[in-house]
């Protein structure tokens, strides 16, 4: 399975939508194509959330590049007169799951809790790469749903961030070893490839540090793709690792 990991520096426009999908055509070879959260939507959009926000009929043009490779990104998107922070599948030329971000950060420098509404549950789907779940960036920082996604049927977790830089110390930033520890624990408990992408750039004093990666069923970052730069990186995922973690969980 060829995943291409897709570290962006999104604007806070629409114009995302068409760097998007150029990204997807010149990732074509690909089986699945990943953005960061709020890709197609840029972060910090407070009060222009409700002017900027996806309908999910305006994505058509994912939907058609996913055509050739399935497509996972984050948007701003309209669902029953609520606008979510949201990550969408595409496959086949057609939306196939959605899910929407459960825990709405709203502390210290984060406002989500302002403006989105807030998802329900967590659950896996069948994609042509197998069973899938999706979360968002502070999903992930619940015992619950890593436990959760551990109960899982899914094959593969993707993990979409807009992780701002904070902890800067003599060995390295402090939220970067943080989310190290969530994403292999993730990996480890659920016998899964986690998929982690992180976006960069800067947005009102935020600066994103990016450092996409993949983490192993083993729990070891295989891939790492640099900090605080635009970056892509097409990565073949080893399924013989997969199959020997469950083999482990199962006999020792």
């Amino acid at each position: 399975m060829k995943v291409s990991l897709i570290q962006s520096a999104p604007k806070l426009n629409r114009s995302n939508l068409a760097e998007v999908v150029a990204q997807i055509e010149q990732h074509r070879d690909a089986d699945v194509v990943v953005f960061s959260e709020l890709a197609l939507s840029g972060y910090l959009l407070q009060d222009k959330l409700f002017e900027d926000a996806w309908q999910i009929e305006e994505l058509e043009p994912v939907a058609r590049a996913s055509e050739h490779c399935d497509v996972v990104v984050g948007a701003a998107l309209w669902d029953e007169g609520k606008v979510y922070n949201s990550a969408l599948y595409f496959s086949k030329g057609k939306l196939l799951h959605i899910h929407h971000k459960n825990h709405l950060p709203t502390y210290g420098m984060f406002e989500e809790g302002r403006y989105f509404a807030a998802g329900e549950g967590m659950c896996a789907f069948d994609t042509p790469c197998g069973s899938a779940v999706m979360v968002i960036c502070e999903d992930l920082w619940r015992a619950e749903t890593i436990a959760a996604i551990a109960r899982s049927e899914a094959d593969i977790v993707y993990v979409l961030a807009a992780s701002p830089a904070r902890g800067f110390g003599e060995k390295g930033i402090e939220i970067e070893s943080q989310w190290d520890a969530l994403l292999k624990t993730t990996a480890l408990l659920s016998h899964n490839y986690v998929i982690f992408v992180n976006r960069v750039g800067f947005e009102d004093g935020l600066g994103f540090w990016g450092g996409s990666r993949t983490v192993t069923p083993t729990g070891e970052i295989e891939h790492r793709l640099k900090l605080f730069e635009s970056e892509t990186a097409t990565l073949q995922l080893n399924h013989q690792l997969q199959k020997l973690g469950r083999y482990l969980a199962k006999n020792f």
